[in-house]
C-alpha cells in the first residue's frame, strides 16, 4: 500500500470511529431535552432549587433529593417519561423554563394567577401556607406585628409577595435571601426579627435545629397555597402526561407513602 493510500485509510478509520462514538452518545435537542441515539426517547430536563428542604436539597454526594424529587420520579414513572434533574436557583427558575433551558419545574412552586401567565401547571400535588418564624422570646403573635420589624424572605417566593403587601415592595426592612435556610440562619443569628416562608420548610428547619431556639406563628390571614408541576405555556402533550402521573400516584397510594416519609401520616 502506498503512503498516500495508507494515510487515506487511517483517516477513514479515525473518522468512522469518531462518527460511531458520536452516535453512541446522548445529544441535546433544541429544547434542551437529552435524546437517545435514535432521537425517539426524550429525557425531560427538570429544574429544582435544591435549597428548600425537605422539598429539595443536595445530598453529601451533590445529588438532588427530597419530597418533590421523589414525587417527580414517581409521576414520571407512571407517565412513562424519563427525567433528569438540574439544580436551578429559584430566582431564575421561571426564566429557565420560558427560555427552553428546562422542560419541567418542580420546586415547591405555588400556583398563582400571575405565574399562570408564563407557564402551565399540573393538577396540584401539595397544600401549603405561609408561616412566621421568630425567636422563642419574641412578642410577635400575628402577621401584622411584623410591620416595624426586619423580616427575612426568600427572593421571588410567595412569602416575599405577602411581606411586600404588608410592608411595601421597596421597604429596606425586608431582607431577601437566595434560600429560606439562609434566611432562617440569619434569624438565628439575630440579623432579622422574623422570617416568613412556606410552612413545610420553616417547620423542617426548626425541627432539625432545636438549638436555634425558634418558634412558629400561624396567621389566619395567610391563604391556602397549592404546589404544582410547571411546564412551558402551551406544552399540552407533556402536561397531559404529567397530570396522568399525578392522578396515578394519588390513586394507588404512592403519593401517600412519599408524603409519610417526609411529613408523617396525613391528617384526615
Amino acid at each position: 500500500m502506498s503512503m498516500k493510500r495508507r494515510a487515506f485509510a487511517l483517516a477513514l478509520v479515525v473518522s468512522s470511529g469518531l462518527l460511531l462514538s458520536a452516535c453512541g452518545k446522548k445529544e441535546e435537542s433544541a429544547s434542551g431535552r437529552s435524546v437517545g441515539p435514535d432521537g425517539s426517547q426524550p429525557v425531560y430536563v427538570v429544574g429544582s432549587d435544591a435549597a428548600y428542604a425537605p422539598f429539595e436539597y443536595e445530598t453529601d454526594t451533590r445529588q438532588i433529593a427530597g419530597f418533590d424529587i421523589d414525587v417527580m420520579k414517581a409521576v414520571a414513572d407512571k407517565a412513562g417519561i424519563a427525567v433528569r434533574f438540574i439544580n436551578t436557583p429559584f430566582e431564575g427558575i421561571f426564566n429557565s423554563l420560558v427560555q427552553g433551558d428546562r422542560d419541567i419545574l418542580i420546586s415547591a412552586i405555588t400556583i398563582t394567577d400571575e405565574r399562570r401567565k408564563q407557564m402551565d401547571f399540573s393538577t396540584p400535588y401539595f397544600e401549603a401556607s405561609q408561616l412566621i418564624a421568630v425567636p422563642v422570646n419574641s412578642t410577635v403573635q400575628k402577621f401584622d406585628d411584623l410591620k416595624s420589624m426586619k423580616v427575612g424572605v426568600q427572593t421571588a417566593t410567595t412569602g416575599d409577595e405577602v411581606v411586600q403587601q404588608l410592608m411595601g415592595k421597596n421597604n429596606p426592612a425586608v431582607k431577601r435571601f437566595e434560600g429560606t435556610p439562609l434566611a432562617m440562619k440569619e434569624l438565628e443569628a439575630g440579623g432579622v426579627d422574623a422570617v416568613v416562608a412556606d410552612n413545610g420548610v420553616v417547620v423542617n428547619f426548626i425541627t432539625n435545629n432545636p438549638d436555634a431556639k425558634l418558634r412558629t406563628v400561624a396567621d389566619s390571614s395567610f391563604p391556602k397555597e397549592y404546589y404544582g408541576i410547571a411546564v412551558r405555556k402551551g406544552d399540552a402533550e407533556l402536561l397531559a402526561k404529567i397530570n396522568k402521573g399525578v392522578d396515578a400516584i394519588k390513586a394507588d397510594g404512592t403519593y401517600d407513602a412519599i408524603y409519610e416519609r417526609y411529613f408523617g401520616k396525613k391528617k384526615s
